[in-house]
C-alpha cells in the first residue's frame, strides 16, 4: 500500500449531476430570498455557517468517536456497519446513503476526499468546510496527501502509510482517529471534546488533553 493509495470506489456514482443537493439548493435559495429582502444580513448568515461548519455539526461524529473508543463492541459494529451503528445513536444520512467508518492506526493514516464533487457525511460533521470543496483540496489530497497534510499541520513519518478515501453521493466515510494517551479516566462526554471536525475527515489528530488549550 502507497502513500498515495487512493481508495475511489466509483462503481458507486458521485452525485455531480448538480452542482447542490437538494438540501443544499433549499438552503441557498432562501439565504438569496432573506437577504434580498433584507431581513437578514448576509454576514449574520456567515457567522451562522461558520457555527455549524466547526461546532454544532462535528458533535454528532465526535459523540460516534467517543462512543468507539469507550464500547469495544460499538467500535467493532462500527467497523463492520457503520450505517447501524451510528443511527443506533441517533445519526443518520440521507435514503441511499451509506457511511463507513475507517480507524486510525500506528501504522495506517486515513484521510477524505471527494474528488468529483464535494460528497461529505453531513449527519456526523455538519456542513462541509471551504477548503473540502476547493479544486485544490480535492486534487492534492490524491496526488500528494503528506503535503496537504504537513499544511494541515500533521507530520507522519515515514513508518505511517496513509491512505486516501474518495467520497460518493453513495458512499461517505468517518475517519475514526487514534486515541490519545492520558484519557483513559475519561467518560464519553470529555473525550467527545477533544475531538475535532478536521480529525474525522482525516486531516488532523486528536490532542491529549494537556495540550488542550
Amino acid at each position: 500500500m502507497h502513500d498515495n493509495e487512493h481508495d475511489s470506489e466509483h462503481d458507486h456514482q458521485h452525485d455531480h449531476s448538480n452542482r447542490f443537493s437538494d438540501m443544499e439548493a433549499r438552503v441557498r435559495a432562501l439565504e438569496t430570498l432573506l437577504t434580498a429582502k433584507g431581513l437578514v444580513d448576509s454576514a449574520a448568515i456567515d457567522r451562522i455557517v461558520e457555527t455549524y461548519e466547526t461546532k454544532v455539526g462535528p458533535r454528532n461524529g465526535a459523540a460516534v468517536v467517543a462512543r468507539a473508543w469507550s464500547d469495544p463492541a460499538f467500535a467493532a459494529w462500527l467497523e463492520t456497519d457503520a450505517t447501524s451503528a451510528i443511527a443506533s445513536l441517533g445519526f443518520g444520512e440521507r435514503r441511499g446513503t451509506r457511511l463507513r467508518a475507517v480507524f486510525n492506526t500506528l501504522d495506517l493514516h486515513n484521510m477524505v476526499v471527494c474528488t468529483l464533487c464535494s460528497c461529505y457525511p453531513w449527519a456526523v460533521l455538519g456542513l462541509p468546510p471551504v477548503w473540502y470543496k476547493s479544486p485544490a483540496y480535492r486534487s492534492r489530497a490524491v496526488m500528494d496527501p503528506r503535503g496537504v497534510l504537513a499544511e494541515f499541520g500533521v507530520n507522519l513519518g515515514q513508518e505511517t502509510q496513509v491512505r486516501v478515501w474518495d467520497s460518493t453521493a453513495e458512499l461517505r466515510y468517518l475517519v475514526i482517529p487514534r486515541r490519545p494517551p492520558g484519557t483513559e479516566a475519561m467518560g464519553e462526554t470529555q473525550l467527545a471534546s477533544l475531538v475535532t471536525r478536521d480529525a474525522m475527515i482525516g486531516v488532523g489528530l486528536v490532542d491529549p488533553p494537556e495540550s488542550k488549550p
